[in-house]
């Protein structure tokens, strides 16, 4: 067997032997590419050095103690198998071979320093990337540490994190197998990454991050690149946002890796000159060309070179990958049309839809009065007393945010086209200038881009694909689903229009929308000078709009959430509100119920509530309590309705938001105070991961996602313990829209409803429809 292979006489043919990245890296040294030389170490070895050792019973052992739900035994057969590899010896033929073939390659090609890399045979495939899941070791030197490198690459097949995402991916953990890539290190001065498809909406613009010195300060969050977008067609820029590099990885003099200072004559320079650009974005097209499928390139350069360092197939392509197709939610067709000019603003595409219209810079609440209806609101960051605004706006842009963050939330539910995180807009984009926005791609053009056939501006039209007048003609065949769907409701001024949808009634009411868009004023404030019964009647009015439009199905009424922060901005909010460090955990949801600061507030809430019940007779308003802690405090509250008379019965529902851990960990506990839950994906992520939600930097590096194997465990934790006391499970979030495989792990753990902005409630109707009609055919195979 062998144990040992040139890197350039590799291929994706040799996958079983050479793992996945060294197949590919082999292709492309066999086109010409500029790839740094190498060898690998292949599965035959690894093989041989789990059979001639002790490893050979103690991986299968370690595997067979994991139970699925025990998430702390995959914890430690994980630890148990990466110690047993490096503590294990070499045998002593196998150690002469690779130590000889290490020593050889250095002396060929002059090695001072290399990277060990691992290649798995489950690895850079197409639907399974298995990105950064097993370990490379970079400036590695001398033969012992080579050796050491080797052995830890082959351990990393069984941390924690690959052993979940294998057993997701179906992958049987005995069958996969792992060599490993030694190449020459390039002392690299810059580095990055290239995708040759944009990877969120598959259009043909290449996007290329480059930051100076090694990629490992990017992956940990230090710096944030420089961000390029490149026409796939003509191979020319069309947007360029520079970023201030402080700090940068750097190889060290005897080996490792050290972090320094960036000269400040370099921090803000373009880290990839123009022609050094345009060398590989040329590369790219090769690699694209010979693969014939959208690749995602890691890429470095040292003084003279650029050099491809791995490339694997995108797997996050959406569907439907034309320009102007519409989005994966079911909203408008079309993105910007070709343009002669690029966007002048990149973002985050936060709420789909093209509008346009004058822009109209508000610095805050207080100058919502400055825009007209139809107008672009163009803000630092939305806050909730800004709905009203939000609402007349034909679309939305911010300097701030990622996609949870106030403006993303409340422009999908108004069917607003948003754009968030441009972090220029309100400097790039000057008051009364006619924009263009794209909230699917996530770009701004100056002026009006989309025009009629007579050359006049197209109107600009919401986002959300609801129908536009009342009738079920409008829904023929639509399907049915035995998971229950619900809608989101922002405002109570589109209760009439999202009525008309195919659903079982409203999934979430958030009361705050009603504070800022009826009410305005803090409720403290307003019953500091007596305006109690106005306040109860503004909340009355609102929430009956709502239940009236959708009467007799139930409407969900999710009590006030605010943070402090937001509660500030309302008029009059200075003098109740603290200034917290941390307001997303902090005095919000029921520890103000019971709070006596705060507690007279939540009265009138109750009281409105009741009011819709029992004075306007509308039976079909249920409460939901948000941002639960523990169940003392729901006792304490529970008491508080039924002193207003909301007493849990068979027409009067109490659910509990799921957003806090501690009411996964004690569902059942939890269920004896409810009727149901709803999962609040956004806050639970953030609770389960560590990640601010709000955080532009933890979103661009992918840390918030609902589909995380942590926050999926949560969930499944929540479904089991609520099932068995007998509880529904619904979730309120974007998630099951936005990820299809979200939507279909959330089905097959047997959740409840799910409950959606209106522009995604037809298309998800029909992914449900086909997942469950799957579900059902796999079952009837599984009888046979």
């Amino acid at each position: 067997m062998a144990y040992i292979v040139d890197l350039g006489d590799c291929s994706e043919s040799d996958l079983p032997t050479v793992g996945g990245k060294a197949g590919k890296l082999g292709e492309l040294v066999r086109q010409g590419l500029p790839v740094p030389p190498g060898f690998v170490i292949t599965t035959s070895a690894y093989q041989l050095f789990v059979d001639s050792t002790p490893l050979k019973h103690e991986i299968p052992s370690a595997l067979a103690s994991i139970k699925a739900d025990q998430p702390a035994t995959v914890e430690a057969a994980a630890q148990r198998i990466r110690g047993a590899f490096e503590s294990t010896p070499f045998p002593a033929d196998l150690r002469s071979t690779l130590a000889e073939a290490y020593e050889s390659f250095a002396r060929k090609h002059s090695v001072r320093f290399c990277a060990v890399r691992s290649s798995a045979t489950a690895e850079d495939l197409e639907g399974a990337s298995f990105a950064g899941l097993q370990e490379t070791y970079l400036n590695v030197t001398g033969t012992e540490n080579v050796l050491d490198s080797v052995r830890k690459c082959w351990g990393s097949l069984f941390t924690p994190r690959v052993l979940v995402y294998r057993q997701r991916k179906g992958f049987d953990h005995s069958q996969v197998q792992l060599a490993v890539l030694v190449q020459k290190m390039v002392d690299a001065t810059v580095s990055g990454i290239l995708f040759t498809r944009d990877p969120n909406t598959g259009e043909n613009h290449m996007i290329v991050e480059a930051a100076l010195g090694l990629g490992e300060a990017v992956v940990g969050g230090e710096v944030t690149p420089d961000h390029y977008v490149v026409d796939g067609a003509t191979l020319k820029p069309v947007h360029k946002q520079i970023s201030e590099q402080k700090v940068q990885v750097r190889r060290a003099e005897e080996g490792g890796n050290v972090r320094e200072n960036v000269a400040a004559s370099q921090r803000k320079v373009q880290k990839l000159p123009d022609h050094r650009l345009q060398r590989l974005v040329s590369l790219a097209r090769v690699i694209e060309s010979h693969y014939r499928r959208p690749m995602d390139i890691e890429w470095c350069g040292d003084a003279d070179s650029l050099y491809i360092v791995q490339a694997r197939p995108v797997t996050t392509i959406p569907t439907s990958t034309i320009p102007g197709a519409g989005g994966e939610r079911g909203v408008n067709k079309g993105s910007a049309a070709k343009e002669e000019e690029g966007p002048i603003l990149r973002g985050f595409g936060a709420s789909p839809g093209v509008a346009m219209g004058m822009a109209r810079i508000l610095r805050g609440a207080g100058e919502m009065d400055k825009l007209k209806p139809g107008e672009v609101l163009v803000t630092t960051m939305t806050t909730p007393d800004m709905v009203p605004a939000m609402s007349q706006a034909s679309a939305i842009v911010t300097d701030e945010g990622g996609m949870t963050c106030h403006a993303a939330i409340v422009s999908r539910e108004l069917g607003v086209p948003c754009v968030v995180g441009t972090r220029e807009a309100t400097t790039v984009i000057t008051d009364g200038l006619e924009v263009t926005v794209d909230g699917k791609t996530g770009t701004v053009y100056k002026g009006l881009r989309h025009r009629t056939a007579g050359g006049a501006p197209a109107a600009a039209a919401p986002a959300a694909a609801v129908p536009a007048a009342s009738g079920v003609s409008h829904h023929e065949g639509v399907p049915v689903t035995a998971t229950k769907i619900y809608v989101n409701v922002g405002v109570p001024e589109k209760a009439e229009e999202y009525a008309r949808l195919p659903v079982s009634g409203v999934g979430l009411l958030r009361i705050e929308f009603i504070f800022t868009a009826h009410v305005r004023d803090h409720p403290l404030a307003l019953l500091k000078r007596g305006k109690k019964d106005e306040l109860v009647r503004r909340l009355s009015d609102g929430i009956g709009k709502v239940c009236q439009a959708f009467h007799p199905r139930p409407v969900i009424i999710r009590t006030s959430d605010f943070k402090t922060n937001e509660y500030r901005g309302m008029p009059g909010g200075e003098e109740f509100e603290p200034s917290e460090e941390n307001p997303m955990i902090g005095w919000r949801g029921c520890s103000r119920y019971i709070s006596p600061v705060f507690k007279p507030a939540f009265l009138c809430e109750l009281e409105a509530i009741h009011h819709v019940r029992t004075e306007m007779g509308l039976k079909n308003a249920m409460v939901m309590l948000p941002f639960v802690r523990n169940t003392w405090e729901l006792e304490e509250i529970t008491e508080m309705m039924r002193a207003q008379g909301l007493r849990r019965s068979r027409d009067f529902q109490l659910y509990l938001m799921a957003e806090v851990p501690s009411t996964v960990l004690l569902s059942r506990e939890f269920s004896k105070h409810c009727d149901g839950f709803s999962i609040g994906s956004n806050d639970l992520t953030q609770l389960v991961l560590g990640a601010d939600r709000d955080s532009e930097t933890l979103g661009r590096m992918g840390y918030f996602d609902e589909r995380d194997p942590a926050v999926e465990r949560a969930i499944s934790l929540l479904i089991e313990g609520a099932h068995a006391e007998g509880r529904t499970v619904g979730i309120c979030g974007q998630g099951p829209s936005v990820y299809p495989e979200f939507a279909e792990f959330l089905v097959r753990e047997g959740i409840d409803s799910i409950s959606l902005n209106a522009d995604t409630v037809l298309s998800t109707i029909r992914t449900i429809a086909s997942l469950e009609q799957r579900m059902k055919l796999e079952g009837l195979r599984q009888r046979t």
